[in-house]
């Protein structure tokens, strides 16, 4: 089996901003290879982990490395079954969870999997291998009109229509199997101009099928609703994320959970029971220091939000 190298990135930050409590109940959405999961089993001591990943790569390389503990139960699902998959473990409420979203980097690395416009390979980018939607299916099935969205909402490219046009043009004639031939066609539809700025040229088209083929968006917003109502008072959720779209469903969301219902102006104070249920220890998003930014060019587009869960009176903390 071929070894990918794996940086976590704010894997310090992340896992310090859950507070951990040694004897706390904890949840690692996004596995991955594990860097975040074992920090946090190095601070608990009577404490569980449950990590989910779709990918059974994944499971099947952390199960590797980590071998068989009392307190880490690795669940093959997408993070949008957590309430199901947790309920099933008799778990009600938790005391944190975290989230590294987006493709880790033995995804990306791993040139069959179709993540990356630096390989070629089949259009596949499916993080859970058992689905039936893949890149190839969206590229050569979906309407112009779909491309079009997907591209526009997901990708934010300015040239989705002329890439959607070259796409339709050329699978036409036959399919479009590999990601090569998807870069070429991506690039036939962005001017010589803007082809020179701004990065690889495929970069948010293939952003955007990626999404599509994984529902992210979705997903994540299911998941994220799912946390809130599971985290017990004086729990916290840990999510980075890489991507604005991501991180601007991620501050809407937990805006939307910290703020106060519309209200008199001149009441004097807030009535019992309408105040947030939620509070953020940070107001603004916690970023990669300059150390690592400087050892892990993936760690760039890093941002780290946190949200907690107040502690109210009658509440019981059971660290």
């Amino acid at each position: 089996m071929t070894e990918f190298k794996h940086e976590t990135v704010l894997l310090q930050e992340a896992t310090d901003a859950l507070a951990i409590k040694p004897a706390g109940t904890y949840v690692d959405c996004t596995l991955g290879r594990g860097g975040h999961t074992k920090r946090i089993l190095s601070q608990l001591t009577t404490g569980q982990l449950y990590a989910f990943d779709q990918d059974a790569a994944a499971i099947t390389a952390v199960q590797a490395t980590l071998g068989d503990r009392a307190n880490l139960h690795l669940i093959h699902k997408n993070f949008r079954q957590l309430e199901t998959a947790l309920g099933a473990s008799g778990l009600t409420t938790v005391d944190g969870i975290l989230y590294d979203l987006g493709v880790s980097s033995p995804q990306f690395d791993d040139s069959k999997r179709g993540f990356s416009y630096r390989f070629d390979a089949p259009l596949d980018m499916r993080m859970d291998q058992s689905q039936a939607l893949s890149a190839r299916v969206v590229i050569n099935e979906w309407s112009f009109q779909e491309l079009v969205r997907i591209f526009s909402r997901y990708g934010e490219e300015k040239f989705a229509k002329p890439i959607a046009r070259q796409i339709e043009r050329a699978r036409a004639e036959k399919p479009i199997e590999t990601t090569f031939e998807l870069v070429e066609l991506i690039k036939a539809g962005i001017p010589a101009a803007a082809r020179r700025t701004g990065g690889h040229p495929a970069k948010r088209v293939f952003q955007a099928v990626r999404i599509a083929v994984n529902d992210e968006l979705s997903a994540l917003e299911d998941s994220l609703t799912q946390a809130l109502r599971l985290l017990a008072p004086g729990g916290r959720i840990s999510v980075i994320t890489f991507q604005s779209l991501e991180d601007r469903l991620v501050k809407t969301m937990f805006r939307e959970a910290t703020t106060l219902p519309d209200l008199p102006r001149d009441l004097p104070v807030v009535p019992a029971g309408l105040a947030p249920d939620f509070r953020l220890p940070n107001r603004k998003p916690i970023l990669p220091g300059a150390a690592e930014l400087a050892a892990n060019h993936r760690a760039h587009s890093a941002k780290l939000r946190v949200i907690e869960k107040v502690m109210k009176e009658g509440d019981v903390d059971a660290g």
